[in-house]
Order: structure tokens, then C-alpha cells, then sequence
């Protein structure tokens, strides 16, 4: 275990094989820069950043911290049940199905689609080389030659998540230098790029020791780690490292507001949900009024018109602090996810780690 976890701290220039899950939407520099700081490695989530904020948050990261991070992109990804093109129809009859809650918090339905939902992944990725961050991570696929390549002549290290062995192995065979197995319990989007995620929903338990078995590089467990005996867990499965999401998301560090952080707090195990409501992609989150609703109307649009949809009355319901509005993401293991600060938590992970101790 100590040998495995060795060879990722080695590899990515850190004192402790704990990786900060990145957050899509909800990171912050300061939660980020903590957990570098720590001696583990600090994740931010880039999703729907445009180039002028990714350089912006990058000269924040560099300004907050002098240790390894990782900024994390998506790929694109279009298959049969998400990313398909929107027509009027379906837009009208996405937007009918979810008046009510811009009704409700005092939001006027958007009229039009924007002219581009995402900024484009050329951009995005252009902007992290600019940014030269220790660590790029990727979900959604495979990152394509040129990409590897453009960051081996940065000296970036490159990570990329997968849902299965056989997405493990193609992230192997595609040159990345670790990846990160998550299971089913993680919470957040499924990120699933070789089969649906709902025909890919393997525990980490049984997907760890299995990824370990398949590919070369050091793998990184992901789903269900909340504390020291998560981390022993994992290690002793084969995983070199973890990646942490629900715990830290939970601290009063990362951008959550209170509403969610609450939310985790009330949650028993069996409480979170996967589900394509909130933007179109299974993700795993809190069930809450919005979920069932929008689940019952039966008019739920594809990624990305979905999420950008209900990101207009979601940013208004957290301002209001209405949890039931939100989406409310988080793993099954939101209740061990008890402390709300980042020292603390990491602290905790890293007593699962065999001769280790917390900065």
C-alpha cells in the first residue's frame, strides 16, 4: 500500500495520496489551494468557464498557493441519450414543464435559447496550457493525442476518471498518467463515455481492485470516502490514491451554500438519487421537489439545454436558500461527512493512510 501510494505522490509532486474531487460549479480557490497546501492535491472545476475566467482563476490559484494543482475540463461527448440537438418544439416543452419554478422565485422564462450553451473544449483547453497547472484531469473520455501531447511538452501530468474497466483501459492506452476509478456511490455527474452510465453503475468496491488489475498506472478511488477508514479501504484495495468530493464539498470552504451544506447534513445514504433532471446527465444528488417534479412532468430536455435551463432558477432558488430548488449533489456517503472545515477533514483522510500524518 505505502509502495502504490508513494508512486503517486511522486508523480504529481504531493506529500499525501489525497486528491479534492473538483466541483463543477461549486470549487473555490480557497478550498483548492487548502487542500494543496496541505500536502494533497487541490482540484477546480472548470466546467462552463470560458477562457478570460479560467486565467483568472488560475492566477488566483497560483496566487494562493505554491503547491500542485489540477484544473479539470470536460470532454465532449455526444451519444444517444444526452448532447442530441434541441428543436423549438423541445425547447417549448422543456420550458412549459419548468415555469413553475421560475414562477417561484420570481424569474421570467428564458424566451431563446443562447447562442452557444457551453463554451467549446478548444477554448477551454488552450487556456490550461496557458495556465501550465501541475495536473489537468478529464471526464467524459479519452484525451486525444494532440492534447496529451500539448501537455507532455508543458510538463502537465494528465488524469482521466472512469466508470469501468474498459473505460480504464482505453484511458491507459490514451496516455494518461493516472486515473481515477469512481464507483456508483460518488455523487455529482456519472461520467460514463463508453456505455450509458446507467449500464455502467459498478460499486467501487468491485471496481477498484479490478481497474487496478487492467492498467499500468497508478489509480486514484473515487466514491464513498468520507474518512480514515474509507482511505484504508481503498488502499487496500490497491488504489495508490483518493479522491474526495462529499467531505470537503461540505466544509465551509468550498462554494456550497448553506442550503446545500445543510442539505448533506440531513441525508441518510439511501436519500441521494441518479438522476437527468437537473441537467440532462445522470448525476447523483439529494432528492428534493425539483427532481420529482421535473421527473414527473416527463419533459426533461438533453444536456446541455437542460442544465442551462435549470440554472437560471437554480442560481435564483440558492440565493433564496431554497434547497428543494436546487441541485443538491452529493454521494452516499454524506453522512460521514461531518466536520466543516478543511483541516479537519483532511486530517482525517490522511490518518487512512499508513505512516501518514496531516499537515
Amino acid at each position: 500500500m505505502a509502495d502504490a501510494a508513494t508512486r503517486l505522490t511522486e508523480l504529481l509532486g504531493i506529500e499525501h495520496p489525497i486528491v479534492l474531487g473538483p466541483f463543477g460549479g461549486l470549487s473555490s480557490v480557497e478550498l483548492t489551494a487548502a487542500v494543496s497546501g496541505l500536502g494533497g492535491l487541490g482540484s477546480f472545476g472548470l466546467y462552463g468557464y470560458d477562457a478570460g475566467r479560467i486565467a483568472e482563476t488560475a492566477a488566483a490559484l497560483h496566487a494562493a498557493t505554491d503547491r500542485p494543482f489540477n484544473l479539470n475540463v470536460w470532454l465532449p461527448l455526444t451519444d444517444a441519450a444526452t448532447d442530441a440537438p434541441l428543436d423549438r418544439d423541445g425547447y417549448d416543452r422543456t420550458v412549459g414543464a419548468l415555469r413553475p419554478f421560475f414562477d417561484e422565485v420570481g424569474l421570467a422564462v428564458p424566451a431563446e435559447p443562447p447562442a452557444s450553451y457551453l463554451p467549446s473544449f478548444d477554448e477551454q483547453w488552450a487556456a490550461v496550457l496557458e495556465a501550465r497547472p501541475a495536473v489537468a484531469s478529464f471526464v467524459f473520455g479519452v484525451p486525444p493525442a494532440d492534447v496529451v501531447e500539448s501537455a507532455r511538452a508543458r510538463g502537465i501530468r494528465l488524469v482521466g476518471t472512469a466508470t469501468s474497466v474498459d473505460e480504464a483501459v482505453a484511458l491507459d492506452a490514451g496516455g494518461v498518467d493516472a486515473i481515477v476509478a469512481t464507483g456508483l456511490e460518488a455523487g455529482g455527474h456519472r461520467v460514463s463515455f463508453l456505455r450509458e452510465p446507467e449500464q455502467s453503475l459498478i460499486g467501487s468496491i468491485a471496481l477498484v481492485p479490478q481497474v487496478v488489475d487492467a492498467v499500468s498506472v497508478p489509480v486514484i478511488a473515487a466514491g464513498g470516502i468520507a474518512d480514515r477508514r474509507g482511505v484504508a479501504a481503498a488502499l487496500a484495495l490497491g488504489a495508490s490514491g483518493v479522491q474526495v468530493g462529499t467531505a470537503f464539498l461540505r466544509t465551509r470552504q468550498s462554494a456550497a451554500n448553506d442550503a446545500h451544506r445543510a442539505a448533506m447534513g440531513d441525508t441518510a445514504a439511501h436519500e441521494t438519487v441518479l438522476t437527468r433532471a437537473m441537467s440532462g446527465r445522470l448525476a447523483r444528488g439529494r432528492l428534493n421537489r425539483a427532481i420529482r417534479e421535473i421527473e414527473a412532468s416527463g419533459a426533461i430536455a438533453p444536456f446541455p439545454a437542460q442544465n442551462w435551463l435549470t440554472g437560471r432558477f437554480r442560481a435564483e432558488a440558492a440565493r433564496q436558500g431554497r434547497g428543494d430548488l436546487q441541485s443538491l449533489w452529493m454521494g452516499q456517503s454524506a453522512p460521514l461527512a461531518v466536520r466543516d472545515d478543511v483541516r479537519a477533514v483532511f486530517a482525517e483522510l490522511a490518518a487512512g493512510v499508513p505512516s501518514s500524518s496531516a499537515a
